[in-house]
């Protein structure tokens, strides 16, 4: 699969929106029938346009109220440190996402935990320690303004992400 049409960008935009939507459900809601649509989401899977299938969690109802933004500094950017490194991030359920990043910094992290104190505690036991972590900066969130995982597909439009027309 190389190109989506618009039946495709309709699929992901309404499993975006609700991953639980019965096939049936969504076949109608996108303008096809059933098998078509079956078919289709099972291409999208199989071709990496939808990577999985979750359930989004109120990280405030079971109990971690600090969404803290971390950026890390590595003591030594050479390649082989550089994976260690991101394989001990990778490890750490408190990391929620973990970027690359260009500029000041190497990683830039979003870590939860329940207060301060067990973030502070977090912070200095296992941040810190992390091979080749040089300095932490650490900002906390005050207030989420926005926080989807949907993915914007307008600029998709009547082309696909390779620019072929889909129709």
């Amino acid at each position: 699969m190389n190109t989506l049409d618009k039946f495709d960008l309709a699929i992901l935009g309404e499993l975006q929106a609700d991953a639980r939507l019965t096939n049936a459900e969504l076949a109608q809601r996108v303008g096809l029938s059933a098998a078509p649509c079956w078919r289709r989401v099972r291409a999208l899977e199989e071709s990496g346009f939808i990577k999985g299938y979750h359930a989004e969690i109120d990280r405030h109802k079971i109990g971690l109220g600090v969404l803290a933004f971390v950026r890390l500094d590595a003591d030594r950017s050479t390649g082989g440190l550089t994976r260690e490194m991101e394989a001990a991030i990778a490890q750490i359920p408190e990391v929620v996402a973990c970027h690359y990043i260009s500029g000041t910094g190497t990683f830039e992290l979003q870590v939860v935990a329940r207060d301060l104190d067990s973030f502070s505690h977090f912070a200095r036991n296992v941040l810190l320690n992390l091979p080749n972590v040089k300095d932490m900066h650490t900002s906390f969130s005050l207030g989420e303004v926005k926080a989807s995982g949907a993915l914007p597909l307008a600029h998709l439009g009547p082309l696909g992400p390779l620019g072929k027309n889909s129709k």
